[in-house]
């Protein structure tokens, strides 16, 4: 690694990850990118590297228990300084929670929150020792609202935005950031994915690519904001539960979600 600062990502070799990848090498950084299959790892590296940044890979599963302490340990090992630390990794499903699949649910929890929690937890004491570092996780518009018909991915990303307006909290007054980036339905692989391609969240909407959506989270996490919703009819859409009796809310969402006819 070079003297430009060094940031990591997770779930990097595609998506909103990538384009995150991307966007910070173009501001100057170099990168450690994390995704469990290497080729578009490396594919992502040699197109990073062209730009003049380095870049390390490293493919490794993080839904699996402890990924996020091997993580840590190896970029140690490795001797490198993490200054930014981007957790994008996460993945969603959709359907009703008593008939899902209970192993995805659960490695659901462990990629979207437990690894997110523990390598958070490995890095971000060496930040505030050095006086210098920023975290941003990847939240979603879901982080407001109860989601029937994805309760586990929704909940998930309720923890995600909860501990980091905590963590932003905690580290008031220090140079240490942490910033929830909250994207609605974005064009990349995720919806399909998740099996929701015919929701009406998604289904013939306009909706915003991942290169600008990582221009929008970046800027923000840059300018250390805490919570940052992509666009303005999303940032309208969060408010809305404070006006609404919260009985209300899930029935809202579950007709707003489901598949067209």
């Amino acid at each position: 690694m070079s003297e430009r600062p060094v940031a990591l990502v997770t779930g990097a070799s595609s998506g909103i990850g990538e384009a995150i990848a991307v966007e910070l090498a173009g501001r100057g950084h170099d990168l450690v990118v994390v995704a469990r299959s290497e080729q578009p790892l490396q594919a992502l590296a040699s197109r990073l590297t062209a730009t003049g940044a380095a870049c390390t890979v490293i493919a490794m599963d993080l839904a699996v228990p402890g990924a996020g302490s091997v993580l840590a340990d190896e970029v140690e090992r490795r001797g490198i300084t993490v200054d930014v630390l981007v957790n994008n990794a996460g993945f969603a499903d959709f359907g009703d929670f008593a008939t899902a699949d209970l192993a995805k649910l659960l490695s659901m929890v462990q990629l979207n929150v437990l690894t997110l929690t523990e390598l958070t937890h490995r890095l971000l004491p060496a930040m505030i020792s050095r006086k210098r570092g920023r975290v941003m996780n990847l939240a979603s518009t879901a982080a407001f609202f109860p989601g029937p018909g994805m309760s586990v991915y929704y909940a998930t990303k309720a923890y995600v935005l909860s501990l980091s307006e905590a963590l932003a909290e905690e580290l008031k007054g220090s140079v240490v950031t942490v910033t929830a980036l909250c994207p609605g339905p974005t064009q990349t692989g995720f919806q399909a994915r998740a099996a929701m391609e015919h929701s009406k969240l998604v289904r013939n909407r306009k909706i915003p690519g991942a290169a600008e959506v990582a221009r929008f989270g970046v800027a923000a996490m840059l300018a250390g904001k805490p919570t940052a919703v992509v666009g303005l009819r999303n940032r309208l859409l969060v408010l809305s539960p404070r006006f609404l009796p919260r009985r209300m809310v899930p029935g809202i969402v579950a007709k707003a979600q489901a598949a067209h006819d």
